[in-house]
């Protein structure tokens, strides 16, 4: 096992390179000038050739595009993300004071997901074809289907302004994280829930759940330490897959409710064109999901004792 996570985590080094440099790449295909832009929001008024060059001095917007590039990469190998170009302070600082915001929110979110997806998709198998089935799944469709910007803002409405439960905007306590929370989980818990359901009925259908019936082992024991155990191997999938959505999909949920997280910075950094924070935003938020993949694979080793690593 220990020789499987240390080639794992070797493994990270070029997908994240790839990733890095897709992004540095796009960054710089945009059309305008990120010293312009800081200059007009700074200073205002007319900006002069002099100074200008000499922010771009500065920036070292100046050199050659490889020479930026492999800057880039000698300095992202070492920790250092570089410093924003409309913050004028360290990216790792930046994302730092961000990022748990946004980890707990996604946290949140998968939460709630896994609490009604998982229920839901088991109700649905055990009572297959019957109203119950229909209604989970029924359900499991509209939340799927949903998009995340249209039911934050059905929640915002009725739960901030009619009802005053909850505050619409910020990230002051606990009360602010449950709505976005609710929003990005309520949509991944329909997927889950659809997939607990064709997983759940396999396993039922089994020679050791038989046999564990007639043991006589109560049905509670038998559906949920035998039949969900084995049944929660491909949802693990779907919910590590789920997480790596929830923190892309932070960048909308976090715009909706005013949430200072990190995918909010990563929008206010792309319309500043503020390559360094984008940069760094992206590589922060691609080395969590592949951190999660890694975690999902070793949790199909727990669920299943047949899978075994490095051998």
């Amino acid at each position: 096992m220990t020789r499987y996570i240390l080639g794992r985590l070797l493994q990270l080094v070029p997908v994240l390179w790839l990733i890095s440099t897709i992004i540095f790449v796009v960054m710089h295909m945009l059309p305008g000038d990120p010293a312009e832009l800081m200059l007009a929001g700074a200073e205002g008024g007319a900006i002069t050739p002099q100074r200008l060059a000499e922010l771009k001095r500065e920036m070292g917007l100046d050199d050659p595009l490889i020479v930026q590039y492999l800057r880039f990469l000698a300095d992202a190998a070492v920790g250092d993300l570089g410093t924003s170009v409309r913050f004028r302070l360290p990216v790792s600082e930046l994302i730092a004071d961000r990022c748990g915001s946004t980890l707990a929110l996604s946290l949140a979110g998968l939460a709630i997901s896994v609490a009604v997806g998982v229920p839901l998709g088991m109700i649905a198998a055990v009572r297959q074809n019957s109203a119950a089935d229909a209604f989970t799944m029924a359900l499991s469709y509209v939340g799927a289907s949903m998009p995340v910007y249209w039911l934050g803002l059905l929640l915002i409405l009725f739960f901030s302004f009619k009802l005053g439960w909850f505050p619409p905007a910020g990230a002051d306590d606990w009360r602010s994280l449950v709505l976005p929370a609710t929003t990005i989980g309520l949509v991944a818990a329909g997927l889950i829930a659809r997939l607990v359901r064709s997983s759940m009925i396999e396993v039922l259908r089994e020679d050791y759940i038989r046999t564990g019936h007639a043991k006589g082992l109560s049905a509670a024991t038998v559906l949920w330490r035998h039949g969900l155990k084995n049944a929660m191997i491909p949802v693990i999938t779907m919910i590590g897959l789920q997480f790596g959505g929830m923190l892309a999909g932070a960048v909308v949920t976090e715009t909706v409710f005013s949430r200072p997280g990190v995918g909010r910075l990563v929008v206010n950094a792309i319309l500043s064109k503020d390559y360094p924070l984008v940069q760094g935003c992206v590589i922060f938020l691609a080395f969590v999901y592949l951190a999660v993949n890694l975690v999902v694979d070793i949790a199909y080793a727990w669920l299943d004792p047949r899978i075994r690593y490095g051998r």
